[in-house]
């Protein structure tokens, strides 16, 4: 039989290495149902990004009573676009096994809005009233602004918000929490502009949010996909920026029911969220420790969660700072 010539050996190798790399199959776990607030993992999907990667992955949506992080913590999903900071410490003092190796939102999305005949103006004014929160991960932000303001959450009555903000509408609650790129802009489209909007900002607490996460398993056990699925994330946050005709288009393909110029606004305030702050400087997906650091002392401080939290059991920075720059960083 003749020889096959070494360089024909190590081709027909690289290409079976490459072609069982391929197939590594994933899945990535939605907070929240389709929209452009997950655009880069659209797009990234949408353009073979993830294909590339040597990544089979499946997009997988959430929902008001989708706890990503238990998920992922159990492998039922690989990775997971989580909650913010507050969610990732709050699960590992549970005892979850997961990390963030990436934070998207570098400025806090969430606020609080009421009625102006509401009488309240500030937080402070919380107590006795009934405040709606998703128990994703926002529940941590806003048990952190009570306690800043001097308030048990006892004080306060919290109840679980649905998808839709109909029963803020109807007075069923006093206080509704809202994202800034998608519930706020409903509320203004419904003709309701007499609101007050408070920030947590205001009580002291800045809040990065949507964190990118998958297990400690994963992270011993094969970095090499976390590296693949981080890199051609930021990459297909990056395109859709830089292409937000094109990006709606594929969040529009995704979804079902929605409306073109809400996901166009929508995109645009996640673009402010993401670039924003240490997102110019640092690059999309920028992990602040310092940030973070403060929130955990908070979140003890503030009784949100029982003991401290070692923030590098919960925050991996090692990945973010290995993906290429003409990935994270956007162009001046």
């Amino acid at each position: 039989m003749k020889k096959l010539p070494a360089s024909l050996v190590a081709a027909a190798a690289l290409f079976c290495a490459t072609t069982a790399h391929a197939n590594e199959s994933v899945s990535v776990r939605l907070k929240w149902l389709p929209q452009a607030q997950f655009a880069g993992v659209y797009v990234a999907e949408a353009k073979g990004f993830y294909d590339e990667a040597g990544l089979d992955m499946t997009v997988q949506p959430g929902g008001p009573n989708i706890n990503v992080e238990t998920l992922v913590a159990s492998g039922a999903n690989t990775f997971g676009i989580a909650s913010g900071t507050e969610g990732v410490l709050a699960s590992r003092a549970k005892g979850l096994p997961i990390k963030a190796i990436g934070i998207d939102h570098q400025i806090t999305p969430y606020v609080y809005v009421t009625k102006a005949d509401s009488g309240i103006k500030t937080a402070a004014d919380f107590k006795g009233k009934t405040v709606a929160t998703w128990y994703t991960g926002p529940q941590y932000v806003l048990f952190s602004v009570l306690a800043a303001n001097g308030m048990e959450q006892s004080d306060v009555n919290i109840v679980s918000q649905s998808v839709t903000l109909q029963p803020f509408i109807d007075g069923e609650f006093d206080v509704a929490t809202a994202t800034l790129y998608n519930e706020y802009n409903v509320l203004l489209a419904k003709g309701l502009t007499d609101l007050t909007v408070i920030s947590p900002e205001d009580s002291g607490m800045v809040s990065q949010q949507d964190a990118i996460i998958t297990s400690d398993k994963m992270i011993e056990e094969n970095p090499e996909v976390v590296q693949s699925f981080l890199n051609a994330t930021l990459r297909g946050w990056k395109y859709a920026f830089e292409h937000p005709d094109e990006a709606i288009d594929i969040v529009m393909e995704a979804g079902t029911g929605l409306e073109r110029e809400h996901q166009e606004k929508m995109l645009e305030k996640v673009e402010e969220l993401m670039t924003g702050s240490t997102g110019a400087s640092e690059g999309l997906g920028y992990l602040n420790m310092d940030a973070i650091a403060k929130v955990e002392a908070n979140l003890v401080a503030y009784g949100a969660i029982d003991a401290p939290v070692d923030i590098e059991t919960a925050f991996d920075a090692s990945f973010w700072e290995k993906v290429p720059s003409e990935y994270k960083k956007m162009s001046e």
